[in-house]
């Protein structure tokens, strides 16, 4: 299975969850803290330098990319958090914070002793840190000056990308062609400088129209139009999808 992470506009998938709640566990709570956390330390935003034991740079992309390059039944079988979990593991594991022997030892600890106090941080330079960079935000948008190929009304293509571990791009937009609606002011980056599929370094986003009938051919209401923000990487002009079918 391609894309397992990225299913819409797909038929036939079964029922659709309609868990309301943003948290449904406690320990789903010291997850997302747990990135929240990484993101601040990793963050270039202007907060205080504050002395910390994790050295290395987190983004949403690598906690994408680790829990979506799970095998495609493993990613179905676990929950929202539990891929969180699995994407933050394996990359203090990769980064060398610690060993997967020792993971694997902490791991049985608690599950024979369920009870056992939790390690406890306590630093409040670090929570300061922390709550400043929630309050602040980091947003993708840089202030750089990019090149836009596009226009409002131009008609383009969908790029059928390489996608190892994570994309941007809805798999059922591949191949498919669409008409440019807006075209954002600025550059956007996904909040990190490289990734396996093209989105790295700051670029324009356009907003593509597509019609349900380019969609699913012969299997499609027409009473709607479907957008899509799309990174310029992702988009090109319809002669040039020809000419790469072609070559």
């Amino acid at each position: 299975m391609k894309l397992q992470h990225y299913l819409g506009g797909l038929e036939g998938l079964g029922p659709v969850s309609t868990e309301t709640r943003v948290f449904v566990d406690i320990w789903e709570t010291r997850i997302f803290g747990i990135h929240t956390a990484m993101m601040a330390l990793s963050s270039q935003l202007p907060l205080p330098q504050t002395p910390s034991a994790f050295h290395t740079i987190w983004t949403w992309a690598d906690l994408r990319k680790g829990a979506e390059s799970l095998n495609p039944f493993d990613y179905f079988k676990y929950r929202y958090y539990e891929k969180w979990l699995g994407g933050i593991s394996g990359y203090f594991v990769e980064q060398g914070y610690i060993s997967q022997q020792e993971l694997d030892a902490l791991t049985e600890e608690y599950y024979a002793n369920p009870d056992k106090p939790l390690p406890q941080g306590g630093a409040e330079a670090i929570d300061d840190r922390v709550v400043q960079y929630l309050v602040i935000g980091d947003s993708p948008k840089r202030d750089v000056d990019v090149h836009f190929d596009f226009a409002v009304g131009d008609a383009v293509a969908i790029r059928n990308v390489p996608s190892i571990e994570h994309t941007r791009l809805p798999g059922f937009l591949r191949n498919k062609t669409g008409t440019v609606e807006t075209v954002y002011d600025g550059a956007y980056t996904y909040l990190c400088d490289t990734s396996t599929d093209g989105v790295g370094a700051a670029m324009p986003v356009y907003c593509v129209r597509f019609e349900p009938e380019e969609l699913w051919p012969g299997n499609a209401e027409t009473n709607f139009t479907l957008y899509a923000d799309l990174y310029a990487f992702y988009v090109e002009a319809p002669e040039a999808a020809e000419k790469a079918k072609a070559a």
